[in-house]
């Protein structure tokens, strides 16, 4: 149990940060999307710099691959030897393989802050103690306001039913004001565009018919989560490095029998695609399970993270191809001139030896 609490205790400051901002962007912009869309501006702006150092990286392992074909015929029947030498080899030249997983590994610890704010932001963006919101929750259990509202569930992090008490239950508000566990000015509009952010999106045909004016409009945060993380998967693919390269040695190996056993790029690759499937169907499912607040984080945070994608492969990624091509048509001509020369001076030879010969 110390464990648990120690592990969610690690959270909380930023979890205070992110709440601290959101009221300031709340207070400036008088409404709770708008200031969750710019939280999610900001934290997706401030990765910026480590997205741009993951694109550098890439680039570098794509300039290496000959290299590493190269190791991997010297070592292919040796695994780990040859895993040891590309690790060694990406170290020498600054293409760490583990920078590409730290912008998603980091995304995802910021999951825990985000959802501490959009279930408890009375907690977080209002500044009401734990204290009062546990007080106000044993209140509304006594006066068994738990209907419908899941209280017996509610802890001061999560706590969207009482919201939902105090927003339709003028009487059980008074008290609360009465009793001091809330100000009036620590009440929030938590609407956005006619949605209510705290409620969570339902999949389930008979709610939906009982109250369509709630969970018809939520209905589009998790098929937007899913439509923008499925084009950013798909947008990554087309935007990597050497994307067509790749693509067309697929096509030659496929037509290859020889080639029978995966290489470690091909399991990796594998193992790949299979997360860039998987986190759209898990994110659709949480959304679901989630209020609708977090939907509209990780809808701006896909919108966010296909406008870096774009801006980062005509920066750097499309440059890096450019130049490679350059390079390439450049010994391509060097050797046809060297060919041509070697053929021009066989024939000079040949004449010569014609003329010796008479």
């Amino acid at each position: 149990m110390d464990l648990i609490v120690l592990k969610f205790s690690l959270w909380e400051p930023i979890a205070q940060f992110f709440g601290w901002l959101t009221r300031i962007f709340f207070d400036f912009f008088g409404n709770y999307g708008i200031a969750i869309i710019v939280l999610t501006v900001v934290i997706r702006a401030a990765l910026i710099p480590l997205n741009i150092r993951s694109q550098k990286s890439m680039l570098k392992m794509q300039a290496l691959s000959g290299k590493t074909a190269e190791l991997q015929r010297k070592y292919g029947d040796d695994k780990q030897r040859y895993q040891e030498e590309v690790m060694k080899m990406q170290k020498e030249n600054g293409a760490m393989g583990f920078s590409g997983c730290l912008l998603p590994l980091i995304q995802m610890f910021l999951l825990i802050p985000m959802y501490r704010i959009v279930s408890g932001p009375l907690h977080y963006i209002s500044g009401i103690s734990k204290e009062n919101i546990n007080s106000m929750i044993e209140l509304a259990k006594e006066q068994g306001l738990a209907d419908g509202k899941g209280l017996r569930a509610l802890t001061e992090i999560n706590h969207i039913g009482l919201i939902d008490i105090l927003n339709h239950n003028s009487e059980f508000m008074h008290q609360c004001i009465a009793k001091g566990y809330i100000a009036m000015g620590q009440m929030m509009d938590l609407n956005f565009l006619g949605v209510d952010l705290t409620k969570i999106p339902s999949w389930k045909p008979l709610e939906i018919i009982k109250d369509p004016a709630t969970y018809l409009p939520l209905l589009l945060f998790p098929l937007l989560v899913l439509a923008i993380n499925l084009a950013q998967m798909k947008m990554m693919q087309i935007l990597k490095p050497g994307y067509k390269e790749q693509k067309e040695a697929k096509e030659r190996a496929k037509n290859n029998p020889a080639r029978r056993d995966q290489t470690p790029e091909d399991q990796a690759e594998a193992t790949t695609k299979m997360m860039n499937w998987m986190m759209p169907l898990i994110m659709l499912w949480t959304t679901f399970t989630l209020p609708a607040a977090m939907g509209l984080y990780w809808i701006i945070g896909g919108l966010m993270s296909i406008a870096t994608n774009i801006i980062t492969f005509f920066l750097f990624t499309k440059p890096y191809e450019l130049k490679k091509k350059e390079i390439e048509a450049k010994k391509a001509n060097a050797f046809k001139k060297n060919t041509s020369s070697d053929g021009s001076s066989d024939k000079k030879e040949n004449k010569g030896k014609k003329k010796k010969k008479k």
